[in-house]
């Protein structure tokens, strides 16, 4: 791995704390409505008010607060100042590109903004997978070797059973996917009783996967109302999705997303590399190259991360324990 120059570690926390701030408006940017406020269980929330092909919604803001209340303000002034926050994300993603920041492929890119503009990351989705990887190593500073984040499989993950603190918002994944235009259509599953949890295009290698963690004793696609589609449920899952973090999607049109924590994905992968079957050799190698580059980076600049990460793991049992000490044999790496 390569370390950021940090003049361009500069432009990017710039970048996220901008986005950051921009975020709530984002997806009411061009839209003509008017703002509106619910009161649940004694919390105000706001809302953007409008009429699209669908009929008459409501896309959620945010909780009260002074600067909830200063951005509605900035919105209802006039749309221009959006634009140019637009623009002027789009100049400093630009600048951490010819930094020596790789950014995400085209493909890639335009699936997440539109999840993202969709609020599937408002509503407990997460970016996983090699995906996630070359994000966090933006958000961490470095640029990996390009054999470990190489990938056409985008995969989103949420966990059915968390709650949302975001009143009476939903999300049409499908339809999102359907609103792309680039020709995904749903992979059938070996039942057709099944609903897909898989999206490709014919003659291409880029795909669509959504997961989330298992059930004790289930094994068919779980629906996740609130993204109004179904995923794939794998073991261990559970661990990688809690307490997720806020990152910055470099391309061409940045966006804000959420990523497993760093220390929790390494391990992860330490655990899965496990599990992966003798035809799955080089997916195994990979996961390994990850998780041992993703330690060596914590352990120069966050050590604590990992131990906090390692503890968490810990309390989960033996077979969690057996599986991440035989991950680090194979890697010769100790934790």
């Amino acid at each position: 791995m390569e370390r950021i120059g940090g003049e361009t570690m500069v432009l990017y926390a710039d970048l996220r704390e901008r986005l950051e701030m921009f975020e709530m408006m984002r997806n009411i940017a061009s839209i003509s409505g008017e703002f509106t406020t619910k009161t649940v269980k004694g919390s105000v929330y706001h809302y953007f008010q409008t009429t699209l092909s669908v009929g008459r919604t409501q896309m959620y803001i945010g909780r009260d607060s002074e600067e909830i209340r200063s951005l509605i303000s900035a919105r209802k002034n006039g749309a221009k100042d959006v634009s140019l926050d637009e623009k002027m994300f789009q100049r400093l993603a630009a600048q951490i590109i010819a930094g020596g920041v790789t950014p995400l492929m085209p493909d890639v890119a335009k699936i997440i903004r539109h999840m993202s503009d969709g609020a599937v990351f408002k509503l407990g989705g997460v970016v996983v997978g090699t995906v996630a990887y070359q994000i966090l190593g933006a958000h961490l500073g470095v640029i990996w070797d390009g054999g470990t984040r190489m990938t056409q499989d985008v995969d989103f993950a949420s966990d059915a059973r968390i709650a949302i603190a975001v009143p009476d918002l939903r999300a049409d994944v499908p339809g999102i996917i359907e609103s792309l235009q680039m020709g995904f259509f749903p992979v059938p599953r070996l039942s057709h009783k099944e609903p897909s949890t898989s999206y490709a295009i014919r003659g291409k290698t880029l795909r669509i996967d959504l997961l989330t963690p298992s059930r004790r004793g289930v094994t068919a696609p779980i629906f996740i109302r609130r993204l109004n589609a179904a995923a794939t449920p794998l073991k261990y899952l559970d661990y990688l999705l809690e307490e997720p973090i806020s990152s910055v999607m470099i391309s061409g049109v940045p966006c804000l997303v959420k990523v497993p924590q760093p220390a929790r994905y390494a391990l992860h992968k330490l655990i899965i590399s496990q599990e992966r079957h003798a035809s799955a050799a080089d997916k195994k190698k990979k996961d390994i190259l990850q998780a041992v580059s993703m330690l060596e980076l914590l352990r120069a600049d966050h050590p604590g991360d990992i131990e906090l990460a390692k503890e968490s793991l810990m309390k989960r049992g033996e077979s969690w324990i057996s599986k991440l000490e035989a991950a680090c044999r194979e890697a010769r790496i100790a934790l």
